[in-house]
């Protein structure tokens, strides 16, 4: 019998690296809820030292004004590259964007809130380069596992990049967005990796269903929409929140754009898409796909019932990294259901034989 061994670490080490990411997901939103986003205000480092300060004393006595100089300066230089390369707009906007000139004072547990996220964004980094590691036995059994190990090891090089320009422009709007819609792409490439992976195991006689296809893409892509209009609803929180002060936080929906009424309404419309999955998905007999199903109507329940609670509870602090990802996680089993649909159905009608010597 073959040895099967490296099929085995591949996807312990892909699962883990999964959920990793999840984790990461929900350790940056406890930093978005805490306003701990600038409690680093340089990168990789975290004021100028790889472990931070724990008292105010330990930095000089102009550390406000040296850490936003070494922004402005950075921001100069990206605005700078952009502009060569014909995003004027985009450069304009970074520089002129007044966050950057904002001084962040130091506070021991933000600090340190953000200096662990960035501890948990290292240990998914190596994850994933383990997972790069382990896949490449499959360059001689399946190749497309190997390659979509490395774009999403490259692409978490990139999310770092990325990483240090949130914090560079003072977390500027539109490159939280970006972070996060980067953060769902990885943990999308990675999950396919590690299912396709172990594709045998998933297949079964289902018969094909376009229409069924077509409802689960629409619910993913759907619900990646809505993941990213909720972070530009938190965006604007955030600023109502500066505004006020962190004060009054019981008329801070009132203050909100059309950005929070259409994501409250758009809601309604993706909880009546995701029971009409449901009711497909249960005409199957497939037990895996069931068990999704199960967790998919759980997790819209929650989600539903958590922006309930925010809406007319002041936005509790403690439920706002739960919604996101709670969000994130519906999008990986919309994810997970498009990949073990299409392997267990007579869709993959010529499944590639894997011989072991």
């Amino acid at each position: 019998m073959a040895n099967k061994s490296f099929h085995r670490r591949f996807k312990k080490v892909g699962v883990l690296t999964v959920f990793t990411v999840y984790f990461l997901i929900l350790v940056g939103g406890i930093v978005r809820s805490t306003g701990s986003g600038m409690g680093c205000p340089d990168w990789p480092k975290c004021f100028g030292n790889w472990v931070p300060p724990t008292d105010v004393s330990q930095l000089p006595d102009d550390y406000l004004e040296v850490y936003k100089q070494k922004r402005i300066e950075k921001n100069q230089k990206l605005a700078g590259y952009l502009d060569n390369m014909g995003f004027t707009e985009l450069s304009n906007t970074i520089f002129s964007h007044p966050t950057q000139y904002l001084e962040t004072e130091f506070n021991v547990t933000k600090t340190w809130i953000e200096y662990l996220n960035r501890l948990v964004g290292v240990l998914t980094g190596i994850l994933i380069f383990l997972t790069l590691v382990y896949a490449v036995p499959f360059l001689k059994e399946d190749k497309p596992v190997f390659f979509l190990a490395l774009i999403s090891f490259i692409l978490v090089g990139v999310q770092g990049w990325l990483g240090s320009i949130v914090v560079s422009t003072n977390l500027l709007p539109v490159t939280i967005t970006i972070h996060m819609a980067l953060a769902l792409v990885i943990v999308a490439i990675l999950q396919y990796a590690v299912a396709r992976a172990e594709k045998q195991s998933f297949r079964s006689t289902i018969k094909y269903d376009a229409k069924l296809n077509l409802v689960m893409w629409t619910l993913a892509i759907l619900t990646f929409g809505q993941i990213l209009l909720g972070t530009q609803v938190r965006e604007e929180i955030d600023l109502v929140a500066f505004m006020m002060g962190g004060m009054q936080r019981e008329t801070w929906i009132d203050k909100l754009g059309m950005s929070f009424y259409l994501h409250r309404s758009f809601s309604i419309v993706l909880v009546a898409l995701h029971v009409y999955a449901a009711i497909l998905l249960y005409k199957l007999n497939n037990e895996r796909l069931h068990n999704l199903t199960h967790l998919m109507l759980f997790f819209i329940g929650a989600e539903v019932v958590i922006g309930i609670l925010m809406a007319y509870f002041a936005i509790p602090p403690v439920l706002q990294p739960l919604h996101l990802t709670l969000a994130s996680l519906l999008f990986g089993v919309h994810f997970q259901l498009l990949i073990i649909y299409y392997y267990a159905s007579k869709k993959a009608t010529n499944p590639q034989v894997v011989v072991y010597n």
